[in-house]
């Protein structure tokens, strides 16, 4: 079993997650893995920062299916015996011109923004080596789709005592109400791509809490983070910041030195704690 660290990117043969593999080749003191499902590009991907002069490694990781996730921990727990750094960045968002129904995006958007990243936490977080860092890659959009929500939704999303399994409900309750077009009366916003990162930062909240409850001595730092509004394909090319700018938010947050213990369950974005 190797002694070496390691930091797994989630969804990261282009755009951001790219980005903070690059980052975290040139910062973090061991084996850095790229992952995406299709294992053809994700090769590409590694190809292209070997001739940067980086050395990252390659697995297949698909977060929406649980097997490809499984296989993955199985293999860090051979390999290293755990995972010192986690970076969940993979996610997908509709174009705001597509035609596709509404209900079908919600239902598709938050099963692996929001279900999919949940799987990969439920199997990997076990595995979180004393002062591991673990970056979930939220999105200010969660703040301001938070802000279009009820009163009563706000209260729910804010509270500082909803457990996962009510958090799950609220997100399934939002795909359900999507399919019976009452989403917007039962106070959900009309962003598929915004309450799956609201369920993101909530989700980071009580994984955070549950870490102090259970692991408090182990000193594991777990945060949500927006990297800004980044060129990629999902964001387009008007944005304002290139992809290694994007990164360094939840690589600042994924190298938090071992004497910190802060930021920790917090919403992070440029280094800064934000309001929730």
């Amino acid at each position: 079993m190797s002694s070496v660290p390691v930091a797994v990117v989630t969804g990261s043969n282009k755009g951001i997650g790219l980005a903070i593999v690059r980052a975290l080749c040139k910062q973090f003191p061991g084996d850095v893995y790229l992952t995406s499902r299709d294992p053809g590009r994700g090769q590409a991907a590694v190809a292209q920062l070997q001739q940067e002069g980086l050395r990252p490694l390659f697995h297949q990781l698909d977060i929406d299916d649980l097997q490809s996730i499984r296989a993955l921990r199985d293999f860090l727990k051979e390999k290293y015996g755990g995972l010192n750094v986690l970076v969940n960045n993979a996610g997908i968002a509709f174009k705001v011109h597509d035609t596709t129904p509404f209900a079908v995006q919600a239902e598709v958007t938050l099963k692996t923004n929001f279900f999919g990243t949940r799987n990969v936490c439920t199997e990997l977080l076990p595995l979180m080596k004393p002062y591991g860092r673990v970056v979930n890659v939220s999105s200010m959009v969660s703040s301001s789709a938070l802000g279009r929500c009820s009163q009563e939704l706000q209260q729910k999303f804010r509270s500082d005592t909803i457990t996962e399994d009510e958090l799950v409900q609220l997100m399934t309750k939002f795909v359900e109400d999507t399919k019976k077009s009452v989403h917007e009366k039962e106070g959900w916003p009309n962003t598929a791509y915004g309450v799956s990162k609201i369920g993101v930062t909530v989700l980071s909240r009580i994984q955070a809490r549950l870490l102090n409850e259970q692991r408090k001595g182990d000193h594991i730092l777990l945060n949500a983070c927006c990297p800004g509004w980044v060129r990629t394909d999902m964001a387009g090319p008007k944005a304002t910041k290139s992809p290694d700018e994007g990164a360094d938010t939840p690589v600042y947050l994924a190298l938090l030195p071992s004497s910190a213990d802060a930021p920790h369950g917090q919403f992070v974005s440029d280094k800064t704690v934000r309001a929730w």
